[in-house]
């Protein structure tokens, strides 16, 4: 199969196409009688030179997933980390903090915000990385702390973890609110300025 494939693209290469086409014209010249006896020599290396002067075959570019793709799928990962997150117990305080954080996440979401390829990135990285393993890292040393008095509650960890991340995705509302400030601005000026 991969034989007759790679034998089909180069029947239809440029290579290929242009060197038929020079193959032909040294026929042409062959039935004028031009080349004599050499006739088979000079249709195959007009043939040759053809393929040798094509232009190379250029890959076809690779599609990535544009920002809405992008999106749509990081909403579908963010439903699933509500639904490992429902079933999770945590603190009162570290629940009330990471409530906060998905709605901010899920306001963020909705589609028209998020663009840029750095606040996809926060959003992308705090959903499908930094939260769960947050929270993993919580219930499975919360278990552990049992047996070790005296050592650094796993509550406390969580909660500066939850800080942290509540703090980066802040910066980017922050940011999203800024730029819509600016194109309001912008738009009012704009219509000031071309006046009635």
């Amino acid at each position: 199969m991969g034989t007759s494939d790679r034998l089909l693209g180069y029947v239809e290469s440029r290579k290929n196409l242009t060197g038929s086409v020079c193959g032909l014209a040294g026929v042409g010249i062959a039935l004028t009688g031009a080349a004599g006896g050499l006739w088979p020599l000079v249709i195959a290396g007009l043939y040759a030179a053809g393929a040798l002067i094509a232009p190379p075959e250029r890959p076809e570019t690779p599609r990535f997933p544009d920002a809405d793709e992008q999106l749509d799928a990081l909403r579908a990962d963010f439903t699933k980390l509500r639904a490992y997150l429902a079933e999770v117990e945590l603190p009162e305080a570290a629940a009330e903090r990471l409530t906060e954080l998905a709605a901010l996440v899920e306001a963020l979401l909705e589609p028209g915000w998020v663009s840029d390829p750095e606040h996809l990135h926060v959003l992308a990285r705090a959903v499908r990385q930094d939260v769960p393993e947050a929270v993993d890292t919580f219930v499975r040393t919360r278990w552990w702390s049992r047996f070790t008095p005296g050592a650094e509650p796993p509550e406390s960890h969580l909660d500066r973890q939850l800080s942290v991340l509540h703090e980066e995705v802040s910066a980017v509302a922050a940011a999203l609110r800024e730029a819509e400030a600016i194109r309001q601005e912008v738009h009012t000026r704009y219509l000031e300025e071309r006046g009635p």
